[in-house]
């Protein structure tokens, strides 16, 4: 976790054929500057290596920032609101059309990338631009937490419990964010003068049901960081799978008490939210014909990160049942986290390893050797569930362990438990979360738009962008060539598929 967004790539857009300003004329010539910039910004990030990608985030967020109150600017002219106490008066010459490329449809085949989707109106480049920004939020914060599975080595040293902490702050910090910037978005729908805006149905990743997942998720998403700045099991096993950590020879490691039953409960709030972030997926796999609906792989990492957020739930009240000397109903609790990430319980006085445990095992040392070496483009697809299943087993073992050479205590049934003892969910973060305020231009920023344009300026600017069109259609021709192997009843549903 979080979830690997993909960042889209859009066609170019001249606003100036679109739009006029009487008294801000150098607006709309400025916008589409500034607009231009994004979309090279977002070509360069898709061509680079997935190992590079985390590096050019900070780039993208800045192209974004500076673009959005532009584009939030003339939205404001044309629906008649100041900006910064200043009226702005923008004319429509014709409507605006633009392509962007959905990545969250669901591909008709493997292989074949989703081709860009075209819509009518400002509100189709506003609903993308700040869905962009809110995706890159999210792998801001995916990003910060690589750096604490990163194991040490001779060039990389393990992270002190202070930093450890501050990349999880950081993390939350851009979820959050990224779910103040969807509840924007869903507001926008509900609050509009013109009633919901109508988009084309192959844009799934602005509609509504898909926003409400994601607002949904990014939120079940940094309830777990919140819970994980104080768990100390996670940091425990990393520990104790890096070769190169020398820590245990100087001092046994510390496990403090946490406030387990405080993030059990918090644990399950978020797997409400995982649980409801799931169910408008499923919605919006239902708009689609046939797969052409919101991808599986989201609505798949939502249910996982409702089951992982259950586990890690039975795990903390299996740590306050053992912490009061309870440890049969701990071990019990421990198996019914098992259960809800579908793992095998090894029954009592078992020996062998089941084909299950085997697979598991090559599992997470596939894990680890991708992490050693540097692939983590897939890294935390599962939303955790390796990471939390690694937990519960070592947990289980020792406890099992403890109880049949010390306490003999019955360890009861786990769902009898589960149905019986679970407590309810709660919130972690509650009317703390702030709502989204969009940047407005300054006065002096909008005084300068004032100016008339630079008419030999403009034509220039014009005649660059016909070149880069003209590139990008060589592009899309050579995109649309059918992949390799592919049949020649194939080649027809993969037209289209442009690779920028």
């Amino acid at each position: 976790m979080p979830y690997p967004f993909a960042l889209p790539t859009t066609s170019h857009l001249t606003f100036q054929t679109h739009l006029t300003s009487l008294t801000h004329p150098s607006l709309p010539a400025t916008v589409t500057t500034a607009r231009n910039s994004l979309r090279a910004a977002l070509k360069t990030h898709k061509r680079l290596l997935s190992a590079s990608q985390s590096a050019n985030l900070p780039h993208i967020l800045t192209i974004l920032s500076e673009y959005t109150p532009y584009l939030l600017a003339l939205d404001a002219g044309l629906s008649g609101k100041p900006v910064s106490g200043e009226d702005i008066d923008i004319t429509l010459l014709k409507e605006v059309e633009v392509e962007w490329r959905p990545t969250l449809l669901a591909s008709p085949l493997p292989g074949c990338e989703p081709p860009r989707v075209k819509g009518k109106g400002l509100d189709y480049e506003i609903y993308n631009t700040l869905h962009t920004l809110s995706a890159v939020h999210a792998l801001l914060a995916r990003s910060s937490l690589l750096r604490l599975y990163v194991p040490s080595s001779p060039t990389h040293t393990a992270l002190t419990p202070e930093a450890r902490t501050a990349s999880i702050q950081n993390a939350t910090k851009h979820l959050l964010t990224a779910h103040s910037i969807h509840t924007h978005l869903l507001h926008l729908t509900h609050t509009s003068a013109d009633g919901p805006p109508s988009f084309p149905k192959e844009a799934v990743d602005i509609h509504f049901s898909t926003q409400s997942c994601l607002a949904e998720l990014s939120l079940a998403e940094a309830t777990l960081l919140f819970v994980l700045k104080d768990d100390a099991y996670p940091a425990l096993l990393q520990q104790s799978r890096d070769k190169n950590d020398r820590e245990w020879m100087v001092k046994a490691p510390d496990i403090p008490r946490v406030r387990a039953h405080l993030f059990a409960r918090l644990s399950l709030g978020a797997a409400e939210h995982a649980g409801r972030a799931a169910a408008a997926g499923r919605g919006g796999c239902a708009e689609g014909e046939g797969n052409r609906g919101l991808a599986k792989d989201l609505v798949a990492y939502c249910e996982d990160l409702r089951r992982v957020s259950r586990a890690k739930a039975c795990r903390f009240l299996g740590v306050d049942a053992e912490a009061s000397g309870k440890t049969g109903e701990g071990i019990a609790w421990l198996r019914a986290g098992m259960t809800e990430l579908g793992m095998d319980i090894q029954k009592d006085g078992g020996e062998k390893m089941s084909f299950g445990k085997l697979k598991s095992s090559w599992v997470e040392k596939r894990e680890d050797r991708k992490m050693e070496k540097g692939k983590t483009a897939e890294w935390g697809a599962d939303a955790g569930k390796t990471e939390e299943g690694r937990v519960l087993e070592w947990l289980e073992r020792k406890w099992t362990k403890q109880n049949d050479t010390m306490n003999v205590q019955i360890v009861p049934d786990h769902a009898a438990l589960v149905a019986s003892m679970m407590p309810s969910g709660r919130e972690a973060f509650g009317s703390n979360l702030s709502a989204w305020t969009p940047k407005l231009l300054g006065e002096d920023v909008l005084a300068r738009m004032r100016a008339p344009i630079d008419v030999d300026e403009d034509l220039r600017e014009e005649q660059s962008s016909g070149d880069e069109v003209d590139s990008d259609a060589g592009e899309d021709r050579k995109a649309r060539r059918a992949p390799a192997g592919t049949s020649l009843g194939m080649r027809g549903e993969c037209e289209g598929n442009a690779y920028y």
